[in-house]
């Protein structure tokens, strides 16, 4: 059944088409029927101010260097939030909307979805990515009157959308407990990776630097994701366990980039890790195409327990068999697709890699269960459904 309407998509954090659940999000409804717009940074690689890809029309905007510290992330949200609200009317004059789609974080558009609920009786539908008063917790280790301004604009949010979309089970938990949801307004929709695009490939050993073995690590470079764990469990693999045939290649940029290469070099590693920043999908799947095992350090806290990684799904799509920490969301996910270290333990996750790099057979077994669970129930095939049932609802509601 067609689904007949206009949507507006904003994003923060990341380029479109680059944050891929959203752009999966925003090529399914226009797929449908619908009339897409988007709102978003610029980045890398998609510097240009307006765009159309597949018909769906994107409108992005600078923003100062990418937030460190409480006043640097006040700063990136405020002139985004600022530019949101030019963006949006201009769309809203020119192309129109019935439903803004906001994808968090930061959790202040909802600011932007209010003023068109009142004024013109706009739909809101909240894309629930991250639970941001955990992820400043994870950033800033403290629960001050910024941590329960997050928890605010959390409230604020859940309280100003018609439904919410959840990423998983816990943060639909979050939405009906904290958010005090109605569940029947809040739907699971999984970022199941997309097979056309994660494709299995062939390898290119030149990406081995010589060596026999590689390990695979796709995401981003900030504090929660435990690249310094990760890195400290190179150097036990290199000086304690004395493998020098193993070579790490970490995809991804982030905050802690530049830090992170300072950190391999300072702790003797950086020769056995290639730092690639961020990279065409071309060349992240040739990477991660030639590893033998990937990898997840995400540390083990109250976000990263509750919180699907994409980057779990995308190994498993390419048949990769995992080590990450003992983490609930990432259990559920993999599954037998991963083996699971001691949490925030390096030197059990180092044990752990190097088991899984000396036993081939293993690798065969969990890469295939991965590939199969993905294709079998994970996939972005599986998830799109549900979201055009979300919004088969609020366009109903709309009408």
């Amino acid at each position: 059944m067609k689904l007949q309407g206009r949507i507006l998509i904003i994003v923060e954090n990341l380029p479109v088409p680059f944050d891929r659940r959203v752009w999966n999000e925003a090529t399914t409804l226009s797929k449908a029927g619908c009339q897409v717009s988007v709102i978003c940074p610029t980045g890398k690689g998609y510097e240009e101010k307006y765009q159309i890809i597949d018909g769906i029309h994107i409108f992005r905007h600078n923003l100062p260097v990418e937030g460190q510290g409480v006043l640097g992330y006040l700063l990136e949200y405020g002139v985004a939030l600022v530019w949101e609200f030019i963006l949006v009317w201009k769309v809203f004059s020119t192309r129109g909307f019935d439903v803004i789609q906001a994808c968090n974080p930061p959790d202040n558009i909802f600011l932007i979805a209010l003023f068109y609920k009142l004024f013109f009786r706009k739909k809101f539908v909240f894309d629930h990515h991250d639970i941001n008063p955990e992820l400043y917790i994870a950033k800033f280790a403290r629960k001050d009157i910024f941590y329960r301004i997050m928890l605010l604009l959390e409230r604020c949010t859940f309280g100003v959308a018609d439904i919410s979309i959840a990423t998983n089970e816990s943060y639909k938990a979050i939405a009906i407990r904290r958010g005090k949801m109605d569940p029947s307004r809040v739907f699971v929709v999984r970022s199941g990776p997309d097979l056309t695009r994660m494709k299995i490939s062939a390898q290119d050993i030149e990406v081995k630097r010589g060596r026999k073995y590689l390990v695979g690590y796709l995401g981003v470079m900030g504090k929660q994701e435990g690249i310094d764990i990760l890195l400290r469990a190179v150097r036990y693999i290199v000086y304690e366990l004395g493998r020098s045939d193993i070579h790490f290649g970490l995809v991804g940029g982030g905050t802690e980039l530049e830090l992170m290469q300072k950190y391999a070099d300072e702790i003797g590693v950086s020769a056995y890790v290639t730092f690639t920043g961020r990279i065409s999908d071309n060349d992240m799947l040739k990477m991660l195409n030639t590893a033998d095992i990937c990898v997840n350090p995400d540390v083990v806290n109250e976000l990263n327990d509750k919180s699907t990684m994409n980057k779990i799904m995308e190994y498993m799509a390419l048949g990769k068999p995992i080590v990450q920490f003992e983490l609930l969301e990432g259990r559920i996910t993999a599954q037998n697709a991963s083996l699971y270290a001691k949490p925030n333990d390096e030197k059990d996750l180092a044990q752990k890699m190097v088991k899984l790099i000396d036993d081939k057979s293993l690798r065969k077994e969990m890469g295939d269960f991965g590939r199969r669970r993905v294709v079998e129930e994970l996939s972005w095939d599986h998830e799109y459904p549900k979201l055009l049932a979300a919004y088969r609802k609020i366009l109903k509601s709309q009408a």
